[in-house]
């Protein structure tokens, strides 16, 4: 009886193992899936549920460069009214969308076409993960057929955005593309916002008519391999647009923001209340959703502790705050007893930790746990280290301080050393450069002639650096830089995607003669799209930050010299309005400034070519 029962098992388990692999087989055939959803044939395209996708996530723009793997996406999309916004480069495609999804509070897009579309646009992802940028990035593909087979740019394009990105997907049938929009939008905003990437094989964007004409087979082996052969061709073909058409949920699924714990927050209003001398380091990330930055700004004022400001933070207490510190903070941190790194990282900018004063009582707070508690093995040790958003927390922080002011005489000494500070390198713009013009003085003419509203693009090395010492954003989330990554070659795409989002508002490009080579034919997208921006490019013929310390300490300029372009004619060529600026024009730089501010409020794009000599004015990074 035990004999014959364990026969009957065996036999049982085969047969189970046989029918789950004739089952699991069915699935991944799409055999299942075709019994209940046998509709296939419609004139309708994947490219159309992409746009619906969109749209029902408020997405306004999508940047790209055509190719024919995404033009149903791109043709959809302009028909729901989501405005096309083609671009010279697709890495400029992903700056664009980096720049709105730091200025909106939404997901920014990118579509580019397969192979050398997608390779193309390498850097300016990693540059948006870096810069904890939520931005969708769509590729196009070789068919689901044909992929690993030779076909047209196909290459393994997973592979290259899984170490960028949060999440990576490779769409395998239309109905398959409603859920995994939803998912990838929601994960870009979640937690640490980041870039995400989708691939859109090309056969799951075309109508149904148009794919089974490359499906069909002219000449099939004849018996039975031709008949299997055939027979999995229409099966594959069944099951990519199988359920395709089927009434789905396109709504934005939830979105999950790290949040302090009300213990946590109960220990640093107590570290906060009994510091005599507090700082707050504000990062970019205390500009994400969902904390309003005027709600951050009125929280920072009624704390009353003195702030230094990086990254998209710039601004956030406007031009002349008594509390916004931009001198010395080397020395303020030294003399600090406790410190508030809100969404600041101990990376290079922060000397890896090193310039906090070990005496100091530290809290840290980051969405992100390696960002938080970066290099704090080695240099410095939080008190407090919150995994969690730096912007609610600041409110918190704020509210549970109500009345509980820093003692005034901090702010006041750190704000007395700026002003000494800052009179003495405006001394600097006074002094006059071997030749052409002093970019101290041009960058202080600029500052005080932009509009209040002004967005402020830094694209560049050395005149970019010391743009950010001088130039002042006029409030929050007017100033954008690339961020911990220090690429060059963001001005054109975060300027295009600024003045779409703030049509309203100036939008300037601070760009070193080096930088503008990257995107200076985007003045003809600029021209385009009537997207009229203001380039101020500091020519001085030289990549002069590699060059200050190449030349002391090898002994050669080389590879370091450029010439002094007519880039100015370049804009002409391109539809905008150039102009050359030298020292023979000094007298009339307010006057030139004026014009080029009239042409972009004509519609415009003006880009100012200014000669510019050799100063030793030398600050920092551009970013905290």
């Amino acid at each position: 009886f035990r004999m014959e029962m364990e026969i009957a098992i065996a036999l049982g388990c085969s047969v189970g193992f046989t029918f789950g692999g004739l089952v699991f087989v069915a699935y991944k055939l799409g055999l299942l899936y075709q019994l209940f959803l046998h509709k296939t044939q419609s004139p309708r395209h994947g490219g159309e549920s992409v746009a619906e996708v969109l749209r029902a996530h408020e997405v306004k723009f999508v940047f790209t460069l055509v190719g024919g793997h995404i033009s149903p996406i791109l043709v959809a999309c302009e028909k729901l009214g989501i405005r096309i916004v083609d671009t010279r480069h697709e890495a400029t495609a992903v700056f664009a969308a980096d720049a709105v999804a730091r200025l909106s509070g939404t997901v920014g897009v990118a579509a580019v076409t397969a192979g050398p579309g997608l390779t193309n646009t390498v850097t300016a992802v990693k540059n948006a993960q870096m810069a904890e940028s939520p931005l969708l990035l769509i590729g196009g593909a070789a068919a689901t057929l044909l992929q690993g087979r030779g076909a047209l740019q196909d290459i393994d394009q997973m592979s290259l955005f899984k170490p960028l990105c949060k999440f990576c997907a490779s769409v395998r049938s239309v109905r398959e593309i409603v859920p995994t929009m939803r998912k990838a939008l929601a994960i870009a905003q979640s937690g640490t916002p980041g870039p995400v990437f989708i691939e859109f094989p090309i056969d799951t964007l075309y109508p149904f008519h148009l794919v089974s004409k490359e499906f069909g087979v002219k000449n099939p082996p004849k018996g039975l391999m031709g008949k299997v052969v055939t027979w999995y061709l229409h099966n594959h073909l069944k099951n990519l647009f199988a359920g395709a058409w089927e009434t789905r949920d396109v709504s934005p699924l939830p979105v999950h923001i790290p949040q302090a714990t009300d213990d946590q927050v109960q220990k640093c209003i107590e570290l906060v209340s009994r510091a005599k001398k507090p700082v707050i380091l504000l990062g970019s990330q205390a500009t994400l959703p969902p904390t309003p930055t005027d709600d951050i700004r009125v929280a920072l004022e009624s704390l009353g502790i003195p702030c230094f400001l990086g990254g998209m933070s710039r601004g956030m207490l406007g031009r002349n705050s008594p509390l916004h510190i931009r001198q010395n903070r080397k020395y303020a941190l030294m003399d600090a007893d406790l410190v508030l790194l809100a969404g600041t990282v101990c990376d290079f900018r922060l000397s890896y930790g090193r310039v906090l004063n070990r005496r100091s009582k530290i809290i840290a707070v980051n969405r992100d746990k390696t960002q938080l508690l970066k290099n704090s093995d080695m240099f410095w040790k939080p008190n407090v280290a919150i995994q969690g958003d730096a912007g609610s927390f600041l409110l918190r922080l704020s509210k549970g301080l109500m009345g509980h002011k820093c003692p005034e005489d901090w702010p006041q000494r750190l704000k007395a050393g700026e002003v000494t500070k800052e009179k003495a390198n405006r001394g600097k713009a006074d002094e006059k450069t071997d030749c052409h013009l002093n970019p101290l003085s041009v960058l202080h003419r600029v500052d005080e002639l932009m509009a209040d509203d002004s967005i402020i693009v830094a694209d560049g090395g050395d005149f970019v650096g010391s743009a950010a010492y001088i130039m002042r954003p006029r409030g929050p989330l007017r100033w954008l830089d690339p961020g911990a990554f220090g690429t060059l070659g963001v001005g054109g795409g975060f300027a295009l995607g600024a003045k779409l989002c703030r049509p309203e508002s100036e939008v300037w490009i601070i760009y070193g003669d080096g930088s503008l080579g990257y995107s200076v034919a985007e003045f003809d997208t600029f021209t385009r799209h009537k997207t009229p921006v203001i380039a101020l490019v500091g020519n001085d013929a030289c990549w002069s930050q590699i060059s200050r310390e190449q030349v002391p300490i090898l002994g050669s300029n080389v590879a370091c010299g450029l010439a002094f372009t007519d880039y100015h004619i370049v804009a002409d060529g391109y539809g905008g309005k150039g102009t050359l600026i030298g020292r023979e024009d000094e007298d009339k730089l307010d006057d030139i400034i004026k014009e080029a501010q009239k042409e972009t409020r004509e519609g415009r794009a003006t880009l100012l070519n200014v000669l510019i000599g050799k100063t030793n004015f030398r600050e920092g990074s551009i970013s905290v």
